[in-house]
């Protein structure tokens, strides 16, 4: 057995908790799988209770930090770990990284390992997936500008196509994860360094052009918040095929995609009627019933209106409901679920967390027209307890997530959502054919520079929103403006940022790998007495 088809850790702990083995949580890899070649009555006899002995603690310095960013806030001179070099930076990026990565590491989960491996394969990679460290380095800066609902991890990749209410392909802001109140120049600054670096690592450019593109970032900000400020037409802005420019015309074309073709193409097995088993989707059968009473709870608790096309051919043709097919608790029909699968290895900074995948059956009931919506576990925020203190403060993990989705997206995906399932707080979107981002490394010199300054304008529009749809109490457009100042000064201070640091990505990624190929990641940091 290779260990491509080899079953991971998280499966076998998905079976594990199917058959209720006592102790599963704990159990190692092999454990797991001597437990499970049991028979399943000598498996599930429940072991004798163990001395219980108080819990490990994980060592955390999130409450340190906190203190550190209101001190800056408050306009304090202290020391900012962005100044430490040496063994001291070392162990400063050690420290947070394990943190950061506690769970994982705590579960023994074999993606968390397949992380750190994609990390230490490029810079741009490990810029992606270490927002903490990039933001603890940033602790309370910038305590007097205006404060919005910054998207919290902007960089060239996480702009993209993706559904919006009517299942329309849009262009904007496709990543939520980190999304916090904070002031507006942290997502500037976080989205100047991404494109500094990803016009490295994937452009091949050199650091002149590399300023010239998050020049132009910063400037299509900069022009486009101007814009908002006089015209106050953000609620209505929507980029499509029709009104797109150019370069994003041609994302659009590359994305297009026939619904029936990429679920078979993908996903679905020979019948169509569930999921076909890969190397990254592990279909979990068993557990649809739990997934279908997950699912009628998302619908109710976040009053999602179910589109027709997600509703399945008995609810559809009006049929009296077949075997499997009931009603929510609204009374309304409720969407059918066909089959589970447990989605690995996707994402970068989500990478080893858990991820589902649940079909849904369409209007034609032939697996034709299904839809595939996505569970994703939500974590806390790389800015909490980072940024200036605020009075705007949503800090509920997936709640904090679908929050900013309905803000930053006027109309967009329906699914979107948050719910609780088996004590983690987990986010819903839909999987769409048409869901796709830019190809970095097939553009040009000059496309980098139209992409850098089409991203920065559409950062200004779901930053305008803050206070449209979000909690921002005052107009935030003319504010911005103002804080702003002479935009050149603001963009030339912008590429500073930038430049410092893209050098400091670029060493704490040489000091990262070292201390990677020597297992330091592989056990965490605990307190010991």
């Amino acid at each position: 057995m290779t260990r491509e088809t080899e079953p991971t850790r998280k499966t076998l702990y998905a079976e594990a908790q199917q058959r209720e083995i006592p102790g599963r949580a704990s159990m190692t890899k092999a454990e797991l799988a001597e437990a499970l070649a049991k028979p399943a009555s000598q498996a599930s006899t429940p072991e004798p209770p163990a001395p219980e002995t108080p819990a490990p603690e994980i060592a955390s310095r999130y409450a340190t930090f906190k203190r550190l960013a209101e001190a800056v806030a408050s306009g304090e001179f202290v020391l900012r770990p962005r100044a430490l070099s040496g063994y001291e930076r070392r162990r400063h990026l050690r420290q947070t990284l394990r943190e950061d990565h506690q769970t994982r590491i705590a579960e023994g989960c074999e993606e968390a390992s397949d992380k750190f491996d994609k990390l230490a394969g490029s810079m741009f990679s490990f810029f992606r997936g270490t927002a903490l460290l990039f933001y603890r380095d940033m602790a309370g800066d910038d305590a007097w500008m205006p404060t919005v609902l910054a998207l919290g991890d902007v960089h060239p990749e996480n702009f993209g196509v993706m559904p919006n209410a009517d299942n329309v392909p849009i262009f904007s802001v496709n990543d939520f994860d980190e999304a916090y109140y904070a002031p507006f120049t942290w997502d500037i600054k976080r989205g100047a360094t991404g494109f500094m670096i990803a016009a490295e690592t994937e452009g091949k450019l050199e650091r002149k052009q590399q300023a010239k593109v998050v020049r132009h970032f910063v400037k299509g900000y900069v022009e486009e918040m101007q814009r908002l400020s006089r015209e106050g037409t953000e609620r209505d802005e929507e980029m499509r095929h029709d009104n797109a420019p150019k370069l994003i015309r041609k994302l659009f074309e590359d994305a297009d995609e026939a619904r029936d073709e990429w679920l078979m193409d993908d996903y679905l097995d020979e019948t169509r009627s569930g999921f076909r088993p890969t190397k990254k989707l592990v279909p979990i059968s068993s557990r649809r019933e739990a997934f279908q009473r997950l699912t009628d709870r998302l619908v109710e608790e976040n009053a999602i209106e179910v589109p027709h096309r997600a509703l399945g051919a008995a609810a559809t043709m009006g049929k009296k409901s077949a075997p499997g097919k009931k009603k929510a608790q609204s009374g309304k029909p409720a969407m059918r679920v066909k089959d589970v699968a447990i989605r690995l290895g996707q994402g970068t900074a989500s990478l080893g967390l858990d991820r589902y995948y649940v079909l849904i059956e369409g209007p034609e009931g032939d697996g034709t027209d299904d839809l595939i919506i996505e569970y994703k576990q939500a974590r806390r925020s790389a800015l909490s307890g980072l940024v200036p203190p605020t009075g705007y403060e949503v800090d509920t993990l997936a709640e904090r997530v679908s929050h900013a989705q309905a803000v930053h997206l006027v109309r967009g995906d329906v699914f979107y959502g948050h719910v609780e399932f088996e004590g983690k707080s987990y986010l819903s979107r839909e999987r769409a054919p048409f869901r796709d981002d830019i190809d970095l490394d097939e553009l040009s010199k000059s496309e980098w520079k139209q992409y850098a300054r089409l991203c920065g304008r559409v950062l200004a529009t779901v930053h305008a929103l803050s206070d449209e749809l979000g909690k921002i109490d005052y107009d935030i457009e003319p504010a911005i403006v103002d804080a702003i100042g002479p935009p050149k000064l603001f963009a030339a201070d912008m590429v500073d940022f930038a430049t410092e640091a893209a050098d400091r990505v670029r060493r704490d990624h040489a000091l990262f790998c070292e201390d990677h190929a020597r297992g330091a990641f592989e056990h965490l940091d605990w307190v010991h007495r």
